[in-house]
């Protein structure tokens, strides 16, 4: 799967398909509306789990009395350079101004719609050196030389905790089936993964980052899970020749939450932002419904997210209400558990 050669020539193959075939033309910018986010300032109430999707892997976690971000892209294109790659379908669905203070970032992979420079920087420069950056192995040296360390790096099962006046935060980082490499040439030299957020209130989220699908959901499952919510991608998976070891189609993202207990909110991610395959970009939505409703779930546990969309989850039940946050006072300094070893170390 990561010999260089032939994801190379494989990639090549994609392209001259996509010359030879053609995609499916973009929807009109009204096919993506902005509603209107309730995030809670400064924090959300204890015993209830508030998240609002920015977009594609992006969100604003509010949980247990902490604010995380999770890949934060705000560029308008996912590229190393503006002025060319793919480019949004809808703006952010949360304004920089109103976001809240941040805690932590969780970052699931080096690819440009996940880990994007510009953003990192702009948050480094309004949060300053108290928020708390996690990732994978091999990051140190990438963040570093943007002027931000430490980071917590974790290897697969290994867990930081976040302490604060308001209480404590884990963050486990976890295993998922994917790649990483910032370039066609570069090395394949860092971890990627997916990520269990626990609160000290009994919240229990789980963000997937990427993946395709794989065994390691039903493991996970029974290792955290059940969880209140489970945020999946159900984006960029065609062609499937090409896309399946790394992306979940929408059935087999449907599939993964029964694997992770089929419990909870499921939130659809990956999808309707930036156009990375070739599937059409409102289909997404349509096939996760049809597969949400033959595997017999509940259709008020579905959650496919508008840009700017929040939703609350109470932790007593399950079913998403509009909901006013308490106040909680900030966070401070982020502990690393675990007895794994290291796999990756010093990558740049």
């Amino acid at each position: 799967m990561h010999d260089g050669a032939r994801e190379r020539g494989a990639f090549l193959r994609w392209q001259w398909q996509r010359l030879k075939e053609g995609v499916p033309p973009d929807p009109p910018a009204e096919a993506f509306p902005i509603v209107a986010s309730a995030v809670a300032q400064p924090r959300a109430a204890r015993g209830e789990v508030r998240i609002t999707w920015v977009g594609h892997a992006t969100f604003l976690v509010q949980i247990g009395g902490f604010n995380v971000l999770t890949d934060p892209v705000w560029s308008a294109r996912a590229s190393p350079v503006q002025f060319a790659g793919p480019v949004r379908l809808a703006p952010p669905g949360l304004a920089w101004e109103s976001l809240p203070p941040i805690d932590a970032v969780l970052v699931s992979h080096d690819h440009f719609d996940h880990l994007d420079r510009p953003t990192v920087n702009r948050l480094r420069r309004h949060f300053g050196p108290g928020l708390r950056w996690i990732t994978p192995l091999g990051y140190a040296d990438w963040f570093a030389a943007r002027g931000i360390a430490p980071i917590v790096q974790l290897d697969w099962w290994q867990s930081a905790r976040l302490s604060g006046p308001g209480g404590s935060l884990d963050i486990v980082a976890l295993p998922a089936q994917h790649w990483t490499r910032r370039s066609i040439l570069s090395d394949a030299d860092r971890l990627w993964g997916s990520y269990a957020v626990l609160g000290e209130d009994g919240s229990r989220l789980y963000f997937a980052g990427d993946s395709g699908y794989f065994g390691g959901f039903r493991q996970i499952g029974e290792q955290l899970g059940p969880f209140d919510v489970a945020l999946l991608p159900i984006g960029a998976y065609e062609p499937r020749w090409f896309m399946a070891a790394a992306h979940m189609n929408p059935e087999e993202a449907v599939r993964a939450y029964q694997d992770l207990g089929g419990r909870g909110l499921f939130g659809g991610m990956h999808w309707g932002t930036f156009r990375l395959t070739d599937e059409p970009p409102l289909e997404p939505p349509t096939r996760t419904r049809t597969a949400w409703v033959q595997a017999g779930f509940p259709a008020e546990s579905l959650w496919i997210p508008r840009h700017g969309e929040t939703r609350v989850l109470p932790l007593a039940h399950a079913q998403p209400v509009d909901a006013e946050g308490s106040r909680i006072a900030g966070t401070g300094r982020a502990e690393t558990t675990g007895a794994n070893e290291p796999r990756i170390t010093g990558a740049g």
